[in-house]
């Protein structure tokens, strides 16, 4: 199933429609209470990012659903550069971004990144397979369409694990409600759009 597409923007603008379409996706699929909580929190998450982009930036928001598998999409039309596209993928392929603070934080920088206009005049870039390494796969792959995978949550947790240096991440990880809910989330590039896709089965 796939909700209505609500178009949403960072200066606020469809959002409680769109937090409405996560409720109604969870009340379809007769989640618990727990679980509906749960959804409700990572719509707002996702859109409280997006509502923190500087400048006028515009979305789609739907949510789809097999069986109790959720992903809860947000997409935004780019303007990819080759300049463009080195900088995203030298970000991604570190999983962080060392002036962004928090796990939404480094999602919302890189997000921002792929849909602000660029001035190097670079001719629009892309041509399919991946953009980046492939950073880790989830267990329930993007439906339909295969894009350009750019950011992974869970490579980005691999990144960290273990490393003493990079004690203040895994803190910023513990602390985050996406992270600790959500199975995966990842950044894609898709011809002329972003999309960030946060993934969830409930059981």
């Amino acid at each position: 199933m796939k909700t209505d597409v609500i178009h949403v923007s960072s200066s606020g603008k469809g959002m409680n429609e769109a937090l409405a379409q996560a409720e109604a996706a969870a009340n379809y699929k007769s989640l618990s209470k727990k679980d509906a909580i749960r959804m409700r929190l990572l719509a707002e998450e996702l859109l409280g990012m997006f509502r923190s982009i500087a400048g006028k930036t515009e979305a789609d928001f739907w949510v789809e659903d097999d069986n109790k598998s959720f992903e809860l999409h947000l997409i935004s039309d780019t303007q990819m550069t080759t300049d463009k596209r080195k900088k995203l993928i030298s970000v991604s392929t570190k999983g962080e971004n060392a002036a962004a603070k928090g796990v939404m934080g480094k999602l919302r920088d890189l997000f921002a990144k792929a849909v602000e206009p660029d001035d190097d005049n670079s001719p629009s870039y892309f041509m399919g397979g991946w953009m980046a390494p492939n950073l880790g796969s989830s267990s329930m792959p993007v439906m339909g369409e295969v894009g350009a995978e750019l950011w992974s949550l869970n490579q980005y947790k691999l990144s960290l694990k273990n490393k003493q240096e990079n004690k203040e991440e895994w803190d910023e990880l513990e602390k985050s409600i996406v992270a600790s809910i959500a199975d995966e989330v990842k950044i894609y590039i898709r011809g002329e759009n972003t999309e960030m896709v946060i993934f969830k089965k409930f059981d």
